[in-house]
């Protein structure tokens, strides 16, 4: 005997499942951005960038002369949470070292 509130004829709990992939996004990128200024010396930029962000000296070199020129300059694109790491590396490198160096970020 057919069952009226199961139209489906199947009995009653039986169900049919359907397996979705799980929706998976990207994280939004965050750039760390450094800015020029008058006094922080070009040899320490160069060396940030080696250190923090393991730039060679060629890309370091090319990137500081970008930042002196232009006024700054994006040393990388990461997460949120390395990009401020990151940047959070850079001012205290400075600090300790007397530069007044800024580093910020800011979404890509």
């Amino acid at each position: 005997m057919a069952d009226p509130n199961n139209p489906d004829g199947g009995k009653p709990g039986d169900q049919t499942v359907i397996e979705r992939a799980p929706k998976i996004h990207k994280p939004k990128m965050w750039k760390v951005v450094l800015h020029n200024d008058d006094y922080t010396t070009m040899e320490f930029v160069v060396w940030v960038l080696q250190l923090v962000f393991q730039k060679s000296q060629d890309e370091s070199l090319a990137l500081m002369l970008a930042i002196h020129q232009t006024g700054r300059g994006v040393a990388g694109t990461f997460t949120r949470d390395v990009a401020e790491t990151k940047a959070t590396q850079v001012m205290e490198l400075a600090e300790a070292n007397g530069m007044p160096l800024l580093c910020t970020t800011e979404p890509d």
